[in-house]
């Protein structure tokens, strides 16, 4: 067995091949910004040598022929020295010296142009070329950084996948370990024989049983979070690899394009009017000039892009992927989706499908704006007055000094417009690239995460696996609290030290709640929840339950909850005292300055709160890891959060000093492990990034099949009745027809059920049956009065309720009457079709969803779930139209406390 210490030494080899690959990548992005700076200069130093060509050429008309042939030589012995960068554009500047040592009897018109239009255009090019290179240079060094924090991201996962996969390996050595030690005592029990066996012999074999069964369950634990971990390292490996083809096959070209945006252009029209100049040349000099033109044509942008692509491969080539590296001794390479993490994998792809169709959208319609404004703008280039008619004489192109100064207003009108459509321009490209990259990323985990849904669905459906040993949990509730302290409005010290609780039960609940089904939530703490859902919650925690304890709860409303709880401390979170302080931190430019001096300042609060801060801002970072698929930002969650846990003394100036709030909540989201102290520094509780539901709050039980799958206990099945005929629509769903008997195993949503028809299981949908009052769970819950899916008949008055019950109660009564006889009851799938009064159906289950309905708060039509079926609706058609917006409807406030509706009131 191999010792920690080599463990820990290949782990340490892994990530340090991460970080010289890092290394390595850091590099080479900044070779790329220093080739693209050296291209601009020699564009400029281009630009710059042809304007003082053009000059010159006016100058010395005069000693024409002997000043044009040392002109050529000179500019010749210049251009060998530079970097041939600019194919194209070198050609051009080889034809036209060329050409030059043949044109020594120019005449004066051909100066007077030169020396006037064309090196005014030239000089508009050289700004637009250094401007234009310095906003490219800008969103090349933000997508840059996009990478970099994508690959840090994933290195970040990595790290946390090996800490996990660690204690999977050492749960599993010490469980071995147990193992070894009861094959020794259960050799000595056999050795000694069972009449010399005592009581205490007896109490040891009872306690290497529950070290057992202790050591099994920290097993499964850490297995499950190592898998956690591992998935999160994979999808974040495939987002970086993503990320890495698109920068350097696609947003690489496009950046060096933006840098020569109009450059190409410009040299063109310049040239072009050159050209047109030397057209009232003599004929002689026409072959020379279908030359220059023949060069000037084939100037090549893409041409050019790719030649210096090639010229600096090893600058711009695409590095290797990023490979995947298992912990010591893993075998799992892919994105498992087991029955634990199933479910959460379904529903982040479902999430990620809804995301990435509108991110697809909305990049295309990035592209079609950015298009049309880059036909604008190179039209808005080719505007100039540097092309005059050939017909024209030389005389009339010369206006003198202040003779009209109509051109020269249009031509500072036209640059004020090209610069206002460049900005557009660039902020298009940014938006577009970003999006893009997003798509990538997104698309990277959409596939990995489809595969793996689709492999799970293959091995689920094997027949010969269903024959195995399967393994479930059931939920138990939180116990009641044994204090009874405040917990919203109150003062946070005075709650931990009274209670003992280093953590809030409402903090600690909230946070596990989200971590386990809403990390990929989107708009999770922007979006509002439903206020009764949250009062319903609040209240629950007050009277010392946990109500989270039932996974159906509002996301939305839990996390309203947890920013109702900041929001109503007394003191806030930070201390009143420290509020100036903290905000004076904002101004500070630095980066590491900032984080040191809101650290010393957060170092003198009490201990207490630093662990509460410290654990909050965690989960905060953790939730903006997901910002693809949930949109919240650092900056988004400090809006929610910044007003909840900094406030001042005085609330006038509250409105005024909220960005600085938001920006310093950011900064400690951003930067949380440097700003808080660690574990080593200050003991206490810490946030977990994977968590698995409590040890202590699961009841794990193993079920054994020969052949035939067993059901669950009784007292963990429903009995149902379908109200109305429903056709699946899926391999998932199940039929059923009206009256059929149905099994109700658990609930999978606010609209569906997991259960059985006629021994097939599946999904059966929430609004097509009703949840029979003599099933196992309702005696309990009469007897008990509810567990902890809540009683929503609870908030209402008794009268009602009563009145209510009684006619849900007849409802029921007349479905089982027509539908089934106790006495002699069809085996599944072999009951007949009863004749069911539909209109005395139809309506008591109107009555039933107008309480439904009125229990909710008021939503848009488009955000309600399908209406519940008429009495009509047992056809074929009119059932299957209905479920069609079920899946999608939108959770209002009520998940299995619904079922508390069709239950009558003691």
């Amino acid at each position: 067995m191999m010792t920690s210490h080599v463990k820990l030494r290949r782990e340490k080899g892994s990530l340090a091949e991460y970080e010289s690959q890092m290394k390595d990548l850091r590099a080479q992005l900044t070779d790329q910004i220093k080739i693209l700076d050296s291209q601009v200069e020699v564009k400029q130093q281009q630009l710059s040598d042809l304007s003082e060509f053009l000059r010159r050429r006016g100058d010395i008309e005069a000693e024409y022929a002997r000043a044009l042939d040392k002109l050529t030589e000179r500019f010749t012995h210049k251009t060998k020295k530079k970097e041939q960068w600019g194919q194209s554009v070198c050609q051009v500047w080889s034809v036209l010296l060329t050409q030059t040592r043949l044109e020594s009897r120019e005449h004066a018109a051909l100066g007077d142009t030169c020396c006037n239009t064309l090196t005014q255009r030239l000089a508009h090019s050289t700004e637009d070329t250094h401007r234009l290179h310095k906003r490219s240079k800008e969103v090349g060094i933000q997508m840059q950084d996009e990478l970099l924090k994508v690959t840090t991201e994933m290195q970040t996962a990595l790290k946390t996948y090996n800490q996990y996969h660690m204690d999977c390996l050492t749960a599993e050595g010490k469980l071995k370990e147990a193992e070894r030690l009861e094959e020794r005592h259960t050799g000595k029990s056999a050795e000694l024989g069972p009449g010399q066996l005592g009581g205490q012999r007896r109490s040891s074999v009872k306690k290497m049983e529950r070290l057992m069964e202790k050591r099994h369950g920290r097993v499964q634990e850490n297995q499950l979070k190592c898998t956690k971990a591992r998935n999160d390292y994979l999808l974040n490996l495939a987002a970086a690899n993503a990320a890495m083809n698109k920068y350097y096959l696609q947003d690489i070209s496009t950046l060096i394009d933006c840098c020569d945006l109009g450059f190409h252009l410009s040299v063109e029209r310049v040239m072009k009017c050159y050209l047109a100049s030397r057209g009232r040349i003599q004929k002689t000099e026409e072959t020379g000039l279908k030359q220059l033109e023949a060069a000037v044509t084939s100037l090549d942008q893409g041409g050019d892009r790719d030649a210096l692509l090639q010229q600096h491969d090893a600058a711009f080539c695409l590095p290797f992927r990023f490979s995947y590296h298992p912990h010591e001794g893993d075998q799992v390479c892919e994105v498992s989706a087991e029955s634990q993490v199933r479910y959460e994998l379904e529903t982040r792809f479902q999430q990620l499908q809804s995301r990435l169709a509108a991110v697809t959208l909305e990049t295309e319609e990035v592209s079609k704006t950015l298009k049309a404004t880059l036909a604008a703008l190179l039209e808005n280039m080719c505007e100039s007055d540097c092309n005059p008619s050939p017909d024209v004489p030389s005389s009339l192109l010369h206006e003198p000094p202040g003779g009209n100064t109509a051109p020269k207003l249009a031509l500072a009108k036209r640059r004020a417009n090209q610069q206002e459509t460049e900005t557009y321009y660039f902020t298009k490209v940014k938006d577009f690239l970003i999006s893009s990259s997003l798509t990538f990323k997104l698309q990277a985990k959409h596939d990995l995460l489809q595969d793996a849904i689709q492999k799970a669905e293959s091995v689920n459906s094997d027949p010969s696996r269903m024959q195995c040993a399967r393994s479930v949990r059931i939920w138990k509730s939180r116990p009641v609290s044994q204090f009874c302290h405040t917990l919203f409005t109150t003062d946070i010290l005075s709650y931990i030290q009274s209670s003992g609780q280093q953590i809030p039960v409402v903090v600690e609940s909230c946070i596990r709640f989200i971590n386990l089904h809403g990390l990929h939530h989107e708009g999770i703490f922007r979006v509002p929840g439903s206020q009764r859902e949250v009062n319903h919650i609040r209240d629950a925690f007050e009277r010392g339950e946990d109500p989270l304890s039932d996974s159906e709860c509002d996301l939305d409303s839990v996390a309203g909850v947890l920013k109702l709880y900041f929001r109503g401390l007394e003191p806030p979170l930070f201390p009143y005292d420290s509020y100036s302080q903290l905000l004076e931190c904002v101004q500070i430019e630095g980066v590491t300055e900032k984080d040191a001096q809101i650290k010393a300042i957060i170092s003198t609060f009490p201990r207490p709160l630093l662990i509460v801060m410290r654990y909050l801002f965690a989960f905060l970072n953790h939730v903006t890891q997901y910002s693809d698929e949930n949109m919240m930002q650092p900056y988004n969650l400090a809006v929610c959060f910044g007003p909840s846990l900094l406030r001042g003394l005085d609330s006038d100036d509250a409105v005024a000093r909220q960005p600085q709030v938001n920006d310093l909540v950011k900064t400690m989201i951003l930067q949380h492990d440097i700003i808080y102290p660690s574990q080593s520094e200050l003991p206490g509780p810490v946030y977990e990034k994977h968590m698995t539901l409590e040890q202590e709050y699961c009841e794990p039980i193993t079920e054994e099949g020969d052949g035939e799958t067993e059901h669950l206990p009784s007292e963990d099945e429903w009995e149902a009745v379908a109200m109305f005929d429903y056709t699946a629509r899926s391999p998932a769903e199940l039929s059923f027809k009206q009256g059929e008997l149905l099994i109700l195993h658990s609930k999978a949503s606010c609209d569906w059920w997991r259960g059985e028809v006629g021994g097939a299981k599946g999904l059966i949908p929430h609004k097509y049956i009703s949840v029979l009052e003599g099933s196992e769970r309702g005696k309990r819950e009469d007897r008990g009065g509810g567990g902890s899916t809540g009683n929503l008949t609870a908030d209402d008055p008794q009268t009602e309720n009563t009145t209510r019950s009684q006619e849900r109660r007849h409802t029921l009564d007349t479905v089982r009457q027509g539908a089934f006889r106790p006495t002699d009851r069809p085996p599944f799938g072999q009951a007949e079709r009863p004749a069911v009064d539909k209109d005395i159906i139809s309506r008591q289950m109107n009555s039933v969803f107008k309480e439904l309905l009125s229990r909710q708060p008021a939503v848009p039509p488009s955000a309600l779930a399908a209406p519940a079926p008429s009495s009509s609706s047992s056809s074929s058609s009119s059932s299957s139209s209905l479920p069609q917006a079920a899946p999608a409807a939108k959770k209002v406030g009520f998940g299995l406390r619904g079922r508390a509706l069709f239950r009558p009131v003691d």
